[in-house]
């Protein structure tokens, strides 16, 4: 599943692709993903110009002045940018052609992808958007948010960070790397992470996810490149997906074990 680094990646490229472009139509061959009343979206957003692309967290934002519409990319949704003149393949689910005959086509083969309409001047005001944490590398984000969101809480640390209502944009990649730079169980429940525990979280959540974002996010088989985006930050995992092999640090071998339901990858000498 894209997360926070790969959505912002995918956010800056398509500003190089389509703003300043116009929506000519839209074809909806499965407007399931589509969660507003489908004429509408068709109609507001018809002969609209795209005036940027931004990110919240794992959702991109579109606007197109008055309205905006917002897309989540869940587990393999895609964006690509081709000539209005190429089939539609399959799983290309909706279809934005634009005014130099070259189409925006989401692409999603498990058909999760969601997107949205909304009056720009509304969108903080969405429930979707409206409950969302602060994002990891917000100057906004302190030791002291962290721990008054979990010093209670008997939900395992993997668990807890995956929430987006606490940190907003961490996924199942860099919470493992998270926890792995800040020497912290997995497993440890909420209320016994110290304050000094949450300083380390919020500084390696920072650092990792300003890296993972300069590398263009990370490219594995929950996430591959659309866009020409092709992510190099899986070169610099230092545990998620090493399942067997030595710790960086001590020379472990580091463990996939599951908690909270989610496969989740840890040193069990440095993270004890």
């Amino acid at each position: 599943m894209p997360e926070i680094a790969e959505v912002r990646t995918v956010a800056n490229i398509l500003n190089k692709h389509i703003v300043g472009k116009k929506i000519i139509s839209i074809d909806t061959p499965y407007p399931k993903i589509i969660k507003t009343d489908l004429d509408e979206f068709k109609n507001k957003l018809k002969n609209q110009t795209f005036k940027s692309v931004t990110s919240n967290g794992k959702w991109l934002i579109f606007n197109l002045g008055e309205y905006s519409f917002i897309s989540h990319l869940r587990m393999e949704g895609k964006y690509f940018e081709k000539s209005s003149d190429d089939p539609i393949v399959k799983h290309e689910h909706i279809i934005f052609h634009l005014d130099d005959n070259t189409d925006l086509r989401y692409h999603d083969v498990r058909k999760f992808g969601v997107m949205k309409l909304v009056k720009t001047s509304d969108i903080n005001s969405l429930e979707e958007i409206k409950k969302l944490g602060i994002e990891p590398d917000s100057p906004s984000l302190t030791k002291e948010y962290i721990y008054n969101k979990i010093h209670e809480s008997n939900k395992p640390i993997k668990e807890l960070l995956l929430d987006q209502t606490i940190i907003n944009g961490f996924g199942n990649i860099y919470v493992d790397e998270v926890l792995f730079t800040s020497k912290i169980d997995p497993r440890k429940l909420g209320k016994d992470i110290t304050l000094d525990e949450c300083e380390r979280i919020k500084e390696s959540g920072s650092s990792i996810i300003k890296e993972a974002t300069k590398y263009g996010g990370t490219t594995i088989r929950s996430y591959t490149s659309s866009l020409g985006v092709k992510g190099r930050y899986q070169t610099k995992l230092r545990v998620h997906t090493k399942d067997g092999e030595k710790c960086p640090l001590c020379g472990t071998m580091i463990k996939k074990i599951k908690v909270g339901g989610r496969g989740t990858y840890y040193c069990p000498n440095c993270q004890n």
